[in-house]
C-alpha cells in the first residue's frame, strides 16, 4: 500500500477501532496469491523519497530555531490533508532526521529511513540487533502524530517503554508533540492522560488490559457507532474510558509480542464464587501423586499433555472411595486429577515458575521474565500452589478476555520491528496481514558463527561450556552465555563459582537489574549468564579495546525449539559492524535433538557407547547420526540467516548507487 492514501484509511473520530470480520479462507488465499507477485517495497518510490529527504535536509541545515518552528507548522498543515504526497513524507522524515542530529547527536542512516518507510506502510521491518530500531520508529511516529493520528509504540517491558520515551522525547517536544508513558502501577487518571498524548509508549500487557477495561465500560461489542451513541447518551463524558481508540501501532520486538505471547489470552478476573475449597485442590494433588506413570497415566504430545488410561480411571475410582461427595462425579474428579498431574509432571519450579515470598509466580517461556499478576486458569495455579506447599489463592471468575491476535487485528494500521521475523513470516501474514521486509545493515556484519559442538550427555556438555568460557575469559573477551531456564542458568552459575570464574547472573530472579546487567555485558573480561531472552531490547556495547580482542563471544548452551530464539541470542554480538563470535553447545539429552521429540533419555543411553568408542549396535549409531544431521542442518540454516542477506533484496534496495 502506498503512503499516499494512508491518512484516508485511519479515521480520526471517537475511539476508532477496526471491526471488519475475518475474511473467508478462499479470500485470504486469493489475497496472498495476488500480493505474492507484488513488490514488498517499491524501490523506485523509496529512492525518490530518499533523494527528496536529502534535498530538503540540506535546506533545513541552514535554518535556525524560529525557521524550524515555522517549518513544523507548514508541515502540520500539509499532513492534515486527506491524502499525502510522497514529498510531504520525505520532508517529514528529513525534519525528524535533522532534529535528531541537532538534539541527540544521532542522525538517521539511510537504512533507517527505509525502516521508517516500511513502518509507515504498515509492514514489519526486520532490522539486525543494534541497527537503531528505537530511532527508526520516530520517523513514522512523528509523521502520523503531526497529521493528528495518535500513535502507540509498544514494547515488551516497562523499562524499555520508559527509556525509549525519555530518550526520544527531545525530538517530539521540538515538534510540539506530547509524549505519554504507560507503566505498571499508574492510576486510571494517569493512564487516561498518557493515552491522550500524541505518542504513547506502553507495554503490550498494560495496553491490552486497559483496552479490556474500556470494553467492560462499553459493553460486549464496542464499535464506532455504538461508541458514538454512548458518548451522546453520557453528554459527551468519556472520563471512564482510558484509550482514545486503536488508530496506529508500532510493535517493537514484533515476533515476541505478536507470535510468542499470542498463544496466551489476556484475562481480567473478578473474585470467584469459591467453587472449590482449598482442601479439594490439595486432595487432587495427593491423589495424583498416587498414580503411576505408564500404568495409570501417560504423558503424550512431546511431553505437553497428560491423559489417564483406563486402568488409571479405575484406580482413581478406588482411591476416592469414602471421600466427600464432590469426588463422586467421574468427569469432575478426572478433570481435577488431570490438572493435578499437569502441575506435578509438566510444570517445573525454576523453569515454568518461581516460588517467591510464598507465592507462585509464572516465568515467561520465551523471555525468561516474571509475569506478575498473571495466573493459570481452571485451577491449575491452585494445584501448583498446593504442590509447592504455598497458601492457596482464590480462583477467579473471568470478566473479560482477549488474545493478542484478536486485539492487534483491531488496529486500523499495524506495523512492527524486530531482528528475527523471517521464520514467522507466514504466520505474521496469515494472522495479521503483515508483510516482512528485511532492512540491510548500515555496516557489513562481521559476526563469526563457529561450528556446533555435540556431546553425549548434559554433564559432558556443561563441563565443555565451562572450559570454553574459561578459555575466552582468559583472553580478556566478554562472554554472554544463554540458557533455556532459570534452573539451567543457576546450575551453570554454580559451576563457574566452583571454577573461580567471576560472573553475573540474569534470570527471572534478577529481573529488576536486567537492563544494567545487559548493558555491562560487553566490558573487559565480563561473563554474563542469562536466560536466552533476558535483557532483550538493550544493546550490548563493547568496552574500550574489546573490538581488538575479537569482540563479544556468545554461547548458546542448548538449542531452542524455535531456531529464531537462538538467532536472537547470537544477534547480541557483531552489532553495527563490530567483531564478534558465537557457537552452540548441545547434547543428546537436549529435547530438540531427539528424533522423537520429548521421548526422554533413551536416545542418550543408546548413543553414549558410540561416543565412548565402545561397541554399539546399528540402532544406536543411527540415532547419533540423526542427531548430528539435525544439528548440522540447524547450523547451516543459522549460518545462512546470520551471515547473508537475500541477494535479490540487496539489488532491489541498492539505492545508494542509483539514487
Amino acid at each position: 500500500m502506498s503512503s499516499l492514501s494512508l491518512a484516508q484509511q485511519i479515521p480520526r473520530g471517537f475511539y476508532p477501532e477496526r471491526q471488519a470480520p475475518l475474511a473467508k479462507s478462499w479470500e485470504r488465499w486469493f489475497e496472498r496469491a495476488v500480493t505474492a507477485f507484488q513488490p514488498v517495497v517499491n524501490a523506485s518510490s523509496f529512492r525518490a523519497l530518499l533523494a527528496a529527504a536529502d534535498a530538503h535536509g540540506r535546506l533545513l541545515a541552514d535554518m535556525d530555531g524560529a525557521a524550524l518552528q515555522a517549518e513544523v507548522l507548514r508541515l502540520r498543515h500539509i499532513l492534515n490533508r486527506p491524502r499525502w504526497s510522497l514529498p510531504a513524507v520525505a520532508e517529514s522524515f528529513a525534519l525528524v532526521r535533522d532534529l535528531a542530529d541537532r538534539l541527540l547527536d544521532q542522525r538517521h542512516y539511510d537504512v533507517q529511513l527505509l525502516g521508517g518507510w516500511i513502518l509507515l506502510n504498515g509492514m514489519v521491518a526486520e532490522m539486525e540487533t543494534g541497527e537503531g530500531k528505537t530511532l527508526t520508529a520516530t520517523l513514522p511516529a512523528c509523521t502520523l502524530a503531526l497529521a493528528g493520528i495518535p500513535v502507540h509504540i509498544i514494547t515488551v517491558n516497562d523499562y524499555l517503554a520508559r527509556r525509549d520515551a525519555e530518550w526520544m522525547r527531545p525530538i517530539y517536544t521540538s515538534l510540539g508533540l506530547s509524549v505519554g508513558i504507560i507503566t505498571h502501577g499508574l492510576t486510571p487518571a494517569q493512564r487516561q492522560q498518557a493515552y491522550a498524548c500524541d505518542i504513547t509508549y506502553c507495554t503490550n500487557k498494560e495496553l491490552v488490559f486497559d483496552y479490556l477495561k474500556d470494553r467492560l465500560a462499553f459493553g460486549r461489542k464496542p464499535g464506532d457507532v455504538q461508541a458514538s451513541v454512548r458518548k451522546l447518551q453520557r453528554g459527551g463524558d468519556t472520563r471512564q474510558l482510558l484509550l482514545r481508540g486503536l488508530p496506529f501501532a508500532i510493535v517493537d520486538e514484533a515476533d515476541s509480542v505478536l507470535i510468542d505471547e499470542a498463544r496466551t489470552p489476556l484475562v481480567i478476573s473478578g473474585q470467584g464464587d469459591g467453587s472449590y475449597e482449598s482442601q479439594v485442590y490439595r486432595q487432587a494433588v495427593e491423589l495424583a501423586g498416587q498414580l503411576r506413570e505408564g500404568e495409570d497415566f501417560i504423558i503424550a504430545v512431546a511431553g505437553q499433555e497428560v491423559a489417564l488410561t483406563a486402568a488409571g480411571q479405575q484406580h482413581l475410582t478406588r482411591l476416592v472411595d469414602g471421600l466427600e461427595a464432590i469426588w463422586s462425579g467421574q468427569r469432575r474428579r478426572e478433570e481435577l486429577v488431570v490438572q493435578a498431574l499437569n502441575a506435578l509432571h509438566l510444570f517445573q519450579c525454576d523453569r515454568d515458575y518461581l516460588v517467591r515470598d510464598g507465592r507462585v509466580q509464572i516465568v515467561d517461556e520465551f523471555t525468561g521474565r516474571i509475569l506478575s499478576d498473571r495466573s493459570w486458569e481452571r485451577g491449575l495455579h491452585q494445584m501448583v500452589e498446593a504442590k509447592e506447599g504455598c497458601r492457596l489463592t482464590a480462583q477467579k471468575d473471568t470478566l473479560a478476555r482477549i488474545s493478542y491476535q484478536r486485539f492487534f487485528r483491531r488496529y486500523h494500521r499495524l506495523a512492527g520491528m524486530t531482528g528475527t521475523a523471517r521464520e514467522v513470516t507466514g504466520e505474521l501474514w496469515s494472522v495479521y496481514g503483515l508483510r516482512v521486509v528485511r532492512v540491510p545493515t548500515n555496516r557489513p556484519v562481521c559476526r563469526q558463527l563457529l561450528p556446533c559442538r555435540l556431546y553425549a550427555g548434559r554433564e559432558e556438555k556443561w563441563q565443555a561450556v565451562v572450559a570454553r568460557i574459561a578459555e575466552v575469559h582468559a583472553a580478556g573477551r566478554p562472554v554472554l552465555v544463554g540458557t533455556r531456564s532459570v534452573e539451567a542458568s543457576e546450575y551453570l552459575g554454580g559451576l563457574l563459582t566452583t571454577r573461580g570464574l567471576p560472573h553475573r547472573l540474569l534470570n527471572a530472579r534478577q529481573d529488576q537489574d536486567e537492563a544494567e546487567i545487559v548493558r555491562q555485558a560487553g566490558a573487559l573480561g565480563q561473563i554474563t549468564v542469562a536466560t536466552n531472552m533476558a535483557g532483550r531490547g538493550t544493546d550490548i556495547k563493547l568496552g574500550p579495546g574489546i573490538a581488538e580482542l575479537g569482540g563479544l563471544h556468545v554461547i548458546a548452551t542448548e538449542p531452542h525449539s524455535a531456531r529464531r530464539i537462538d538467532r536472537q541470542l547470537f544477534g547480541r554480538c557483531g552489532r553495527q559492524g563490530d567483531p564478534g563470535s558465537c557457537e552452540l553447545f548441545a547434547s543428546l539429552e537436549d529435547e530438540v535433538l531427539h528424533p522423537w521429540y520429548g521421548t526422554g533419555k533413551p536416545l542418550a543411553a543408546l548413543a553414549r557407547p558410540v561416543f565412548r568408542g565402545c561397541a554399539a549396535d546399528g540402532f544406536g549409531r543411527r540415532l547419533v547420526s540423526l542427531a548430528q544431521q539435525r544439528l548440522e542442518r540447524r547450523h547451516f540454516q543459522m549460518r545462512a540467516e546470520l551471515m547473508h542477506f537475500d541477494e535479490r533484496m540487496e539489488q532491489t534496495l541498492a539505492f545508494a548507487g542509483s539514487a
